[in-house]
């Protein structure tokens, strides 16, 4: 189980990350998309931290991840001077697509409840 410490340490990464996305410039990594930081995991002793990003509509997962790896060294840098740490987290960037997935979760139980209203008015008809 993750210390207080370490679990306001990752709030404030995805807070401050969450403000420095929308200002990278490689086009490969806004794409005119809504991105949002879901969750940070940092190791304990701060060397690592896994992003977790959710694009909002189509995203080229490749090129993004290209693109994301090519601003790394900025956001890290970008991190390190708003934030007092020890060390400043390597960052590790990941695709998160639970957003996704509830959406199609979603989709699914909203056919199945429609089913079974077209039913239920077949059957008092």
């Amino acid at each position: 189980m993750a210390s207080n410490k370490l679990l306001r340490t990752n709030e404030d990464i995805k807070f401050v990350l969450s403000r420095l996305l929308p200002q990278v410039k490689d086009p490969r990594v806004g794409q005119g998309k809504m991105l949002s930081i879901t969750r940070v995991d940092t190791t304990g002793d701060l060397r690592y931290s896994k992003v977790y990003v959710s694009a909002l509509g189509e995203l080229d997962e490749k090129e993004f991840r290209r693109g994301i790896r090519s601003a790394a060294p900025w956001l890290r840098r970008e991190l390190g001077s708003a934030l007092s740490l020890r060390y400043t987290p390597e960052l590790i960037f990941e695709l998160d697509h639970s957003i996704e997935h509830g959406a199609y979760i979603n989709s699914l139980i909203e056919k199945l409840d429609m089913g079974e209203k077209g039913e239920g008015e077949d059957a008092d008809a």
